[in-house]
Order: structure tokens, then sequence, then C-alpha cells
């Protein structure tokens, strides 16, 4: 160990630090009386109990989160990197297959425990406050096909990337860049299509009022809607949402069959505008560019530290390696991801205020868009009066308050 060894642990016990003092002052201010903007939609009932909701996946939360702290930075002290990196050395291949061999065995170690979080989370406190539909059988076969799709996907993927680093120089973090932007295009085509499937069933949206009402809104808009779905949303949980997927043709919005369910035909079109609005006002050109860029910053940045000797001795590794740098850098990049996920949450909320704004003024209403996050907010137990720093560092979606509050600024005549 040196002191970078340290250094290292101070970046992850800083951002360790951040999270919890955040989720810490978010419990603090939760209010008791109920915000005059949902008197009629709140009941005082749901409303005590969104707040208990959001102590006890809280207080979950930072179990979690200190119990994975104290485990990683034993870890670390302990020299677990140097005897994950021997056993995978001791089957004898060549440095790509023992690469996958040594990303293997610590995903292991990290699924595992999360397994035990996520059955807890899922069939005790999900369960506890009404949302919980997924059965012992569909969460293992869920845990299985998330499994098999990183072996098949994930591990040519990875292996490929390793190949680049180990077999292309000095510009490998360049081809590398190039492979994992085409990737992430190629994903977005896809995933929609072939792997999204595999979890929930996805059908045409019947005909209706409601498909009615939302073509000829996207007629209107010359948005050419060529997937227009209904997911089985219902089968895992009863919180409702909706979303925007893909791209070309395989692009899709998607509408849970819980939101359905719950809100009115002329709300789920506002809803449906919010969508569209990210689309035509470039929010997702704008968010796979700056994961591309993000991409290369980080891809060089990485070229700088494979192999480096400081960086082993830092985590008690006798052998340096490609595939082992990768791992060890990701502890160095903490702060970077850091203001990166900061900015990209910015970005986010901005361009949440920019679809509502889109959405109000197309439809030309604002009271089944506002009506609709209202009911979305207590469907789902959400916080309406969430912490503004952690608002600021965690947030994508503004809260809905301000949601709320932008809208009714927004001037329309006749509304």
């Amino acid at each position: 160990m040196n002191t970078l060894t340290w250094i290292i642990i101070g970046f992850y016990s800083a951002a360790y630090l951040l999270e919890t003092v955040l989720d810490v002052l978010n419990l603090r201010v939760v209010k008791e009386k109920l915000p005059p903007e949902f008197d009629g939609v709140y009941s005082e009932e749901d409303y005590e109990k969104s707040q208990k909701y959001l102590r006890e996946t809280t207080s979950f939360g930072l179990v979690k989160s200190a119990i994975f702290f104290i485990a990683t930075l034993a870890f670390i002290l302990l020299g677990g990197f140097e005897y994950a990196d021997l056993w995978a050395r001791a089957f004898g291949f060549g440095p790509i297959i023992t690469g996958l061999l040594f990303f293997f065995g610590l995903n292991c170690l990290v699924t595992l425990p999360g397994i035990v979080f996520s059955l807890y989370g899922t069939f005790i406190i999900e369960k506890k406050y009404g949302f919980n539909k997924m059965t012992a059988m569909l969460f293992v076969t869920d845990f299985i096909k998330a499994q098999v799709l990183t072996v098949l996907i994930g591990g040519p993927v990875l292996g490929a990337v390793l190949w680049f680093f180990y077999k292309t120089g000095d510009f490998a973090w360049l081809w590398t860049w190039a492979f994992v932007s085409i990737f992430q295009l190629v994903m977005l085509v896809i995933g929609p299509t072939l792997i999204m499937p595999l979890f929930n069933k996805f059908t045409r949206l019947e005909d209706g009022e409601l498909r009615t009402k939302i073509e000829n809104y996207a007629t209107s808009q010359r948005y050419k809607l060529n997937g227009l779905f209904k997911m089985d949303g219902s089968k895992r949980s009863t919180k409702s949402n909706a979303f925007f997927t893909g791209l070309g043709k395989a692009k899709r919005i998607v509408l849970f069959d819980t939101l359905i369910e719950k809100h009115e035909v002329d709300g789920l079109v506002g809803v449906i505008a919010h969508e569209m609005g990210h689309f035509k006002k470039g929010h997702v050109l704008i968010m796979i560019t700056f994961s591309i860029v993000s991409s290369a910053f980080m891809l060089f940045l990485l070229s700088l530290s494979i192999g480096n000797p400081n960086l082993f001795a830092a985590f008690s590794m006798s052998l340096t390696s490609v595939y082992a740098s990768f791992v060890l850098f990701s502890f160095l990049y903490i702060p970077i991801q850091m203001i990166l996920g900061l900015l990209s949450s910015l970005l986010s909320r901005k361009h949440e205020f920019e679809a509502d704004e889109f959405a109000v003024r197309t439809t030309g209403k604002k009271g089944p868009l506002i009506k609709s996050l209202k009911t979305l907010t207590v469907d789902n137990l959400s916080n309406l009066t969430p912490h503004p720093w952690k608002v600021f560092f965690e947030y994508s979606h503004p809260p809905v308050l301000k949601r709320i509050e932008a809208i009714n600024k927004i001037e329309l005549k006749d509304v």
C-alpha cells in the first residue's frame, strides 16, 4: 500500500459520505403537513403512508450502502483484488479470458449479497406498501435472464474492449471508444425490440378513444408514430410510468398498463406529449451525445493508468494487467464520475421542464398534465418535498411541486 491507497479510500469515502448526508438531510425535511397543491388529491392516510415509505426505503438504503461500503474497504485493505487476480490466473488462460474470469469473480461477489437486499426490498418493503406483484418464480426467472444476457452480451463486449487495449497500441482508447459508441447505438435499436420483450410483454395499444386522440395529436405535431405500446408493468408492481425508447424505426412510446388504468384520456395524451417533447426538442440526441463524449473522456484517462505500478501497489497487487486496470481506475475516476453525474442530472431536469412546456403548448391544456403528475405522485408514493441538495445532486426529474409551479407559469390563450 502507498499514499495513493489513502487517496483512493478518501475518494470512495467522500462519495459514500455525500450520499449518506443527502439521505439524512432528505429525511429531516419531511413535512408533516400536506402541501396545499395536493389538497383533495392525497388523503391524510395516503400522505402519511408516503412519509413512512420514504423513511423505510431510505433507512434500508442507508443500511445497504453502509454494508457495501465497509465490505469494499475491507476488500481493498485485505488485498481482495490480489486474491481475485491470482484465482483468475490459476486457470492458465490468456490475458483476455483471464480478464473475463477476473470480472466474473468480482461480479459474483457483488451480485450474491445484492440478491438478498433485492429480495428484502421487493418482497418485504414493496409488498408492505402494496406495490409488489412479483412472484418468487418471476424474480428467479428475471435474475437468470439478466445473468444470461450479461454473459452473452456483456462477455463478448468486454472481451472486445480488452482485445483493443491489448492489440491496438497507443490509440487503443480511441478504437475502444468507437466500438463502444457503435454498440450503444446498436443497443438503442435492438433493446426495445429484442431485449426488453424478454422481461415484459409489449402489445400494440388497442383501438379506441385513447389511441385515436394520441394518433391525432402525433399527426398535429408531424410526428411519425412508429410504435405506441402498452407494457404489462402490473405483473411486477402497481407503480405506473411511461417512457420513450429506441431510435429510428425501433423508437417506441410505452405506457404501463397501470398508468392507463388510473388516468383519464386527456391526461394520458398529456403524458405522451411530454414524452414526444423529449424527441422533438432533441433531448434524446443530446443525452446520447453526452454519454458518448463522456465515454471518450473516461477511456482516454483510463489509457493513462493502464498497468501503472503505483496504482496496482495501492491495491496490494503484485502483477499488473490491462483487465485489472479497468477496475482499479474506476476508484480514481469517482470524483470525475460524480461531476459528470451531476451535470447529467442538471441537464435531465432542464429537459423535463422543457418537455412539460412542450406538452402544455402543443395540447393547449395545463390541467390534464398537472392532474396526471399528481396522480402519478400519489400512486407511486413519491416524496413531495425532497431536500434541495438531494435534488441538486441526485434527481434526474424535478420535484413534482416545482414542475406544477413551472406549468402554471406558462402563458396560454384560452387556457
